[in-house]
């Protein structure tokens, strides 16, 4: 019964935690803004939800999907999406990127910042990917 109570109340904490994180930075908000897909605040909830709660459930089960190549890429492609997406209005929520091209003097190559930043995402993830996990 304690160990019921111990994982109740983790998983609580864990789980006001991230609510609080998203809630007070405004991440769904922001990145339904700057997506200007505001009309959808509603389905991105959910979908960060019921991901949440599908990703507990499956973690606790144990469960291994074997999916082949073709059905994992666009999987890996929507998740990295998600991901970025939700990192970039992070980063843009706490305004870390123009204070930081501020503070280094590179306000008008702005773009080329970022398209760097993205760049080096990319190449990093193949090459850790194709590098790391097949060998």
């Amino acid at each position: 019964m304690i160990v019921i109570l111990i994982g109740l109340g983790s998983g609580l904490m864990v789980g006001c935690g991230f609510v609080a994180f998203l809630t007070v930075l405004g991440i769904v908000p922001r990145l339904t803004q700057l997506s200007k897909s505001d009309h959808l605040v509603q389905y991105y909830e959910w979908a960060i939800v019921l991901g949440v709660v599908l990703g507990t459930w499956t973690e606790l089960r144990n469960i291994v999907l074997h999916l082949g190549g073709i059905i994992s890429i666009p999987i890996g492609l929507f998740s990295g999406i998600f991901v970025g997406m939700l990192a970039a209005a992070l980063t843009e929520v706490v305004n870390v990127i123009p204070i930081f091209a501020k503070r280094i003097g590179i306000d008008g190559q702005l773009i080329s910042a970022l398209m760097a930043i993205v760049l080096g995402k990319v190449v990093g993830s193949l090459f850790q990917w194709i590098y790391f996990v097949n060998h």
